[in-house]
């Protein structure tokens, strides 16, 4: 499906700034990459992972092609550790190839379509330096809000603030990288409660080694 990019980015550009920090609750357990790992934060939104990673050790570039985004996670990281903050387009990144140790992509693959994918695909490999790592997050299609909103492809609806989110199943999240090695892949599940019921919340959390 046609992708209008400047729709999307002012989709996210537009929730950002009206509602600020969009996501609660505390960061989730990160890879043990060691201190002092260079981590490319690719679709950083507003900062809530960044700070685990600074408390790492890492030297963490953080990057989102949401301006608003971007100041929003400036702010969340402070004085912590090693960070620069760029606005960038996944699509097309910033940076020269075999930059970084390694790649985290939280909830960022899960809005892409199909062409795009491949595309954001090839870029991290492209800036990922031979051996680096790749922690990729999804939503997988257990989760309550698969089947909500406007269908727009296969295990993807575009809701109602424009955003569209793609479900994955483990097989599908294994093929995202195509010649790398999956170091480990499960399915996260957990409850949330909202207004005294309770939704299933069902992530896919992947780790990628990129051949050496």
């Amino acid at each position: 499906m046609p992708v209008n990019k400047d729709s999307l980015q002012a989709s996210w550009e537009a929730d950002y700034r009206t509602k600020g920090r969009l996501y609660g609750g505390s960061a989730r357990e990160l890879p043990p990459f060691p201190s002092g790992t260079r981590v490319l934060d690719l679709g950083c939104g507003d900062g809530k992972s960044v700070v685990s990673m600074l408390d790492s050790g890492w030297h963490v570039t953080a990057t989102d092609f949401s301006p608003a985004a971007v100041s929003l996670a400036r702010d969340a990281a402070g004085r912590r550790g090693s960070a620069v903050f760029v606005v960038g387009d996944a699509l097309l990144l910033p940076f020269r190839d075999t930059t970084f140790d390694a790649v985290t992509a939280i909830h960022l693959l899960g809005h892409c379509y199909s062409d795009t994918l491949r595309i954001v695909s090839r870029e991290i490999d492209r800036v990922l330096r031979p051996g680096g790592s790749i922690y990729a997050v999804v939503f997988s299609q257990q989760d309550f809000r698969c089947g909500t909103g406007k269908e727009t492809g296969p295990a993807m609806y575009v809701r109602g603030n424009g955003i569209m989110t793609r479900y994955f199943t483990e097989p599908e999240v294994s093929l995202v990288f195509p010649g790398y090695s999956i170091r480990s892949i499960e399915r996260c599940e957990w409850m949330l409660r909202v207004r005294g019921r309770e939704y299933l919340r069902s992530e896919i959390v992947a780790l990628f080694s990129k051949p050496g």
